[in-house]
């Protein structure tokens, strides 16, 4: 298959991507490099540009022919998009306009659109199923749940066929130490609990220990970058022009952050000085992914069912090369749209 990657030079689509070419598949990425790297991206494989630019997602997406979409580009930054709800819908609903508008022009029918398990919000019952409410929280998870619409309509009135991943906080490197994590600023907590570890911070601050689970602190379903790119290949060549579908990506084992600031310790070896601070606007106390439909239907199974291996690939990936990606050479320098 060809398979237009939007975001494919950040965390989660170029993960996607790169597993796309290891098993055979032409993939090509379109990022803009606001958050992404070139250097996630192997070969001359990256398309620089701007999904709110539709005549050059067009004129991209006509010079490459693909087969299908992989929609990974988004703001996801729960806390920002409270501060700034505009620039979260103008990326996220107004750029998914934009694509859907350049997949109609370019007669592609066929979409895998990354959503979030934030969608399902402040909800009391887990682990969550794709049926479980959706109530979200934050303008990002508002953001996400309107895109969700927006293809269903699009579907309904002009065919599309199209599948969509709620995952839940994605995680990892590759275990081959070569790509990781790489944010700036670093929101994520596994990253910013493991640059305590490497002396880049004195301490890591911990938002809340008040929620309503066992130890105060919010519990998240942490699944391996290598597992969501598995349920990507997975679903897309599942998706036909007719396919109207819904999975949750996620281990089904949440992790409090105690939990994951000791496994952080107990992984690097070091004591990881900590404060607790006040709670972060816009997050759930637990977001915990019932995957059975997943694995059931497609077949899915994660090789990183527990979190121990998760943080050993990442302290790998950060010892390796402390400043992310800064510290590599460029693979591509990508052609410009």
């Amino acid at each position: 298959m060809k398979i237009f990657v939007t975001g494919g030079a950040g965390y989660v689509g170029s993960a996607c991507l790169r597993m796309l070419l290891a098993e055979g598949h032409d993939a090509l990425a379109y990022d803009n490099l606001s958050e992404g790297h070139p250097e996630a991206v192997p070969g001359n494989r990256l398309v620089v540009g701007d999904i709110r630019d539709t005549p050059a997602v067009i004129k991209a997406m006509k010079d490459y022919a693909p087969d299908a979409v992989m929609h990974f580009a988004a703001a996801t930054y729960v806390g920002v998009s409270v501060e700034n709800p505009e620039f979260h819908y103008d990326n996220n609903v107004g750029g998914t306009l934009s694509l859907l508008r350049a997949m109609r022009e370019a007669k592609v029918n066929r979409m895998l659109f990354s959503s979030t398990c934030a969608t399902y919000g402040d909800n009391p019952k887990l682990p969550m199923t794709e049926e479980t409410v959706q109530s979200p929280c934050s303008p990002y998870a508002r953001t996400k749940m309107t895109v969700e619409w927006m293809m269903r309509d699009f579907a309904h009135a002009y065919g599309l066929g199209f599948t969509i991943l709620r995952y839940f906080n994605a995680s990892g490197a590759d275990p081959d130490g070569e790509h990781g994590e790489h944010h700036d600023p670093e929101n994520h907590l596994i990253p910013l609990v493991l640059e305590v570890a490497l002396g880049k911070r004195d301490k890591i601050k911990l938002f809340g220990n008040d929620y309503p689970t066992p130890d105060g602190t919010c519990i998240r379903d942490y699944v391996h970058t290598t597992d969501l790119a598995s349920a990507h290949l997975l679903a897309i060549a599942a998706t036909t022009p007719t396919t109207a579908e819904v999975y949750n990506v996620g281990t089904g084992n949440g992790q409090s952050v105690m939990q994951i600031h000791a496994a952080c310790e107990k992984v690097t070896g070091k004591k990881i000085p900590y404060e607790i601070v006040a709670r972060r606007p816009g997050d759930p106390p637990a977001l915990v992914a019932d995957p059975a439909k997943l694995k059931t239907k497609l077949g899915w199974k994660p090789k990183y069912p527990d979190i121990l291996p998760v943080v050993e690939t990442a302290w790998a990936w950060h010892q390796r090369y402390p400043n992310g990606y800064i510290s590599r050479p460029a693979s591509t320098t990508g052609n410009k749209h």
